[in-house]
C-alpha cells in the first residue's frame, strides 16, 4: 500500500497554501489559504471496504506556558503530544485520490460543518476545536481539515503525519462528534494495511532554514 502527494514530497516542507497560518514579517503570523493537500493511494490490499485518513502533529508542546509569548521560546526539550488536524472516515477506496482543496479551501472562523462530508464520508472534530474554545471570535466545532499553525516561537520544526488506513469494514464504528483518538481505538483490529506521508512546517523564522 502506498500514499503520495503532489502537494509536497515525503519529509519535505509543506507549502504555506496548505497551512492554517504563514509567517508575517511584523505580526509573527497571518491566516493562510488552509487548503487540504492532494493525496493519492495505490496497492490497497484485497478486501479493503473503506479508508480512514488521520493527519496529526506529534510535536505539539505538552504545556502552553511559553507558547507564542514574546521574549520567550518553547524549548526543544519540552515533552510533546499529538494534535489532530484531520480525521476522515468511511472514505470509499475509489477514486484513488483526494484533490487539493476538495475538503478545505480557507480558514473558517467558528469552524466548518460536519460530520457529513463529500463522497459519503464523515469528518471528525480536529483539535482546533479545543484550542479556540475560549476565543469569542474563533470558538466552534472544527470538522475536517485545518492545516499547520505551530507556535511561532517553537525551537523545533513540527512534523505533520498523514496516515491512510485500509479497513475490512465499510463503516468506522464511531458516532456523532468524534476525535482522532476515538477513531484510532475504533479501527483497532480492522486495519488491513496502512501508509503514511510526512510534511514538516514551522512559523519560527529562526529555525525555518
Amino acid at each position: 500500500m502506498k500514499l503520495c502527494s503532489d502537494s509536497f514530497a515525503d519529509n519535505a516542507s509543506i507549502p504555506g497554501e496548505f497551512a492554517f497560518c504563514v509567517i508575517h514579517p511584523t505580526d509573527h503570523v497571518t491566516l493562510s489559504a488552509n487548503r487540504n493537500p492532494h493525496l493519492a493511494w495505490s496497492d490497497l490490499p484485497a478486501g479493503t471496504r473503506s479508508l480512514v485518513l488521520i493527519c496529526h502533529d506529534p510535536d505539539v508542546p505538552s504545556r502552553g506556558d511559553d507558547v507564542n509569548q514574546a521574549g520567550r521560546s518553547v524549548p526543544a526539550s519540552l515533552p510533546r503530544v499529538d494534535f489532530f488536524h484531520w480525521i476522515l472516515v468511511d472514505l470509499p477506496p475509489a477514486p484513488a485520490e483526494i484533490a487539493a482543496s476538495e475538503f478545505s479551501r480557507e480558514v473558517t472562523p467558528r469552524g466548518k460543518s460536519g460530520p457529513q462530508a463529500a463522497r459519503g464520508a464523515r469528518q471528525g472534530i480536529n483539535d482546533y476545536t479545543a484550542w479556540f474554545a475560549g476565543d469569542q471570535a474563533m470558538q466552534g466545532n472544527y470538522y475536517g481539515y485545518d492545516g499547520p499553525c505551530p507556535p511561532w516561537n517553537d525551537e523545533i520544526v513540527h512534523r505533520y503525519v498523514l496516515t491512510l488506513f485500509a479497513l475490512d469494514s465499510a463503516r468506522c464504528a464511531v458516532e456523532g462528534d468524534f476525535g482522532g483518538q476515538q477513531v484510532r481505538n475504533a479501527i483497532a483490529g480492522h486495519v488491513l494495511a496502512q501508509a503514511s506521508i510526512t510534511g514538516i512546517y514551522t512559523l519560527n523564522p529562526a529555525v525555518a532554514g
